[in-house]
């Protein structure tokens, strides 16, 4: 099986579901499947039924524990339809992508109906040339980005017309454990466990503290600093620009080539990341200086994958690391190398072992407190490795997807996915922060540019949607 039954959300998951309280830091991720032609709808249908059968998470709903006793846990809806979940509409006029964007943008602002399963996907037909796209909107409790690709196969084929299509005939059932015993026994078995883990780096430590007494002290003092930084409260906004919040979104979407990103980057003997990121960065200074401000570093919480290989999919298996990058800095070579040094730091950092207990720390803390904190975060940036073959739905050629991560808070969200060759970077900008979002975009496309310059000769990014 993909995914579990009768399941506890992981300490991450309930963290974001608990910041739901909040509408402007509701987790929902929206992605856009851009198709050549329009897909079968019953072969559709099937295959995703056959995915609800083949990820068991697909057909849970949430429930909370009272007081909040165990995090939520995940039950099977007994009354799943899959009619609710898998929608068709047509695309208004004149059906360019621009329409199907808009579409999309309603969903990243709409809430999910609590009483079934976190997703939905809506065929949009009716785009120009005969095309359509596939909405796939699904809250962040259900999956991360890396867990999503991996889950690709359930749902797409790498042929037009595959010799076989998963069907099983019988969605797995739940057992109905009561549900406060179980919530109960499953905090009990947290603690136990996280006392044995500590248990059982307490006795290395006792061992190598008669060896190297001063280095023994050094790496329990970096760590007990590391655990601090990453839940140190955060009470301003570095950005002298994007200081409001609110509930509106806009949807757009840089694209750049993949090799032409990889070139750049080993020019300057960085990750993709870390030119991904210095796009970002030199698109911001961009913005600002277009209104006429100076900022020196902003913000930004970058998500790192902790999946293993035993990890199911249908989990959220990242951690949010909260840390300054340079946007002052013109030359992007330079800036390439200091936000390199920077991410490899918080992908360093001592706490990443600790991520589950710290989130269930949070997960203690009034939403309003922590939700502060979150609003005080300039912008998201994530980087994903998409699938690199072509990819079919139903029959239609995927011939681009975009994932509109949300700003859970922030002034926006960047989120770079790679398919067959092409990165695209799916912006959602919060419309109080960002009101002028065609001149942001606009910036961001130069800041790629910027970056790509560094290999010539390169392709300039384009920007696609409505700008």
């Amino acid at each position: 099986m993909t995914g579990q039954q009768n399941s506890f959300m992981g300490a991450s998951d309930a963290f974001s579901w608990y910041q739901e309280a909040d509408p402007a830091l509701r987790a929902t991720i929206v992605a856009v499947v851009w198709l050549n032609r329009v897909p079968d709808w019953e072969r559709l249908a099937r295959r995703v039924d056959a995915a609800t059968r083949l990820v068991p998470r697909l057909r849970q709903r949430v429930t909370e524990l009272p007081a909040r006793l165990s995090v939520p846990r995940w039950v099977t809806d007994e009354g799943f339809d899959l009619g609710w979940h898998l929608r068709r509409v047509t695309a208004p006029a004149p059906g360019d992508d621009a329409a199907a964007l808009e579409l999309a943008r309603v969903e990243a602002m709409t809430g999910f109906d609590r009483a079934r399963p976190l997703w939905t996907y809506t065929l949009v037909d009716g785009l120009s040339g005969g095309r359509a796209a596939m909405i796939m909107k699904l809250h962040h409790s259900l999956t991360d980005g890396v867990g999503a690709v991996r889950l690709a196969p359930v749902l797409f084929d790498t042929c037009r017309r595959p010799a076989f299509e998963p069907h099983p005939h019988e969605a797995p059932a739940d057992d109905h454990t009561s549900l406060v015993p179980a919530g109960l026994a499953h905090t009990a078995g947290l603690l136990t466990g996280m006392v044995g883990k500590a248990a059982r780096g307490v006795l290395p430590t006792a061992l190598h503290v008669l060896k190297d007494p001063l280095g023994t002290a050094q790496a329990v003092t970096g760590t007990a600093q590391s655990i601090a930084a990453t839940v140190a409260p955060v009470f301003d906004i570095l950005s002298p620009v994007m200081r409001d919040r609110g509930l509106g979104r806009h949807l757009d979407v840089v694209t750049v080539g993949l090799p032409e990103l990889k070139r750049a980057a080993k020019t300057a003997g960085v990750t993709v990341n870390d030119a991904f990121l210095a796009s970002v960065t030199g698109g911001m200074r961009r913005y600002h200086d277009a209104h006429d401000k100076h900022v020196d570093e902003l913000r930004v919480t970058m998500p790192i994958s902790i999946r293993t290989a035993t990890d199911a999919l249908a989990s959220n298996r990242i951690t949010l690391m909260r840390f300054q990058l340079p946007v002052a800095e013109a030359d992007p070579a330079r800036r390439m190398a200091r936000i390199g040094l920077r991410c490899r730091a918080a992908r360093n950092s001592r706490s990443l072992p600790f991520t589950d207990a710290i989130a269930a720390g949070l997960d203690l803390l009034p939403t309003g407190f922590v939700g502060g904190m979150l609003k005080n975060v300039d912008f998201l940036a994530s980087d994903v490795t998409g699938v690199p073959t072509k990819l079919y739905l139903a029959g239609a050629k995927v011939t681009a997807q975009d994932a509109f991560g949300p700003t859970m808070g922030s002034a926006a969200n960047l989120t770079l996915m790679s398919y067959a060759g092409t990165c695209r970077i799916a912006i959602n900008t919060d419309t109080a922060a960002v009101p002028d979002a065609d001149v942001f975009v606009d910036c961001m496309r130069a800041g790629f540019d910027e970056v790509l310059a560094v290999a010539p000769p390169f392709t300039p990014a384009r920007v696609l949607g409505p700008s």
